[in-house]
């Protein structure tokens, strides 16, 4: 038997913008497969438009925590230990998501975005909150949530197999390559 302990990243994913940029791909394409969207690919545009919003100085030197009422389409987070679990949390409401329904709700707008099939770029920048922790803003184009068209834009999760089934070496590399660390324990013997 071999159990697997995932333990819990540093704070590198906000703070080195290598891993940053990785850890926000490696997420989003990781739910975009899972539901037939194809990758997305990183924006500095949308970076520089995500980063200037949080400078905003109307909330407390730029934590306020609002949307910018730009151009794109647009996620925000604020509070989660990693980036991973940011984009985790969007992921997360297609739990909530009425696939038959098929529309906009208030309760599931960040999976939506997250996953909307004719976005092709992301990009986001962070800030550090204080006792709030940390603030992410994804840009998105073209932006997704458009009413009318959730039910061509928005998939279901792809079964066993699937674009989005990732085998579970897969699935640790990219958890690797985004800061994670793995203990390995063997019981018994290979």
């Amino acid at each position: 038997m071999v159990t697997i302990t995932l333990l819990p990243p540093n704070q590198a994913q906000w703070t080195t913008p290598a891993l940053f940029t990785s850890a926000i791909l490696n997420s989003t394409n990781f739910y975009r497969r899972a539901h037939n969207a194809s990758d997305l690919h990183w924006n500095h545009t949308l970076a520089d438009f995500a980063r200037n919003h949080l400078l905003d100085k109307r909330g407390g030197g730029g934590c306020l925590f609002a949307h910018s009422g730009g151009p794109y389409g647009e996620n925000l987070a604020r509070g989660y230990a990693d980036v991973t679990a940011s984009v985790e949390a969007w992921g997360e409401e297609a739990a909530a998501y009425d696939y038959r329904g098929a529309a906009f709700s208030l309760g599931t707008g960040h999976f939506t975005q997250l996953v909307w099939k004719d976005t092709t770029d992301v990009g986001c920048g962070r800030r550090w909150c204080g006792r709030e922790g940390w603030y992410l803003v994804c840009e998105y184009w073209p932006r997704g949530n458009i009413v009318g068209r959730f039910a061509e834009e928005v998939d279901g999760e792809v079964s066993g197999g699937g674009r989005g089934a990732p085998s579970m070496m897969m699935m640790m590399m990219m958890m690797m390559m985004m800061g994670f660390v793995f203990a390995v324990v063997v019981v018994g013997g290979w």
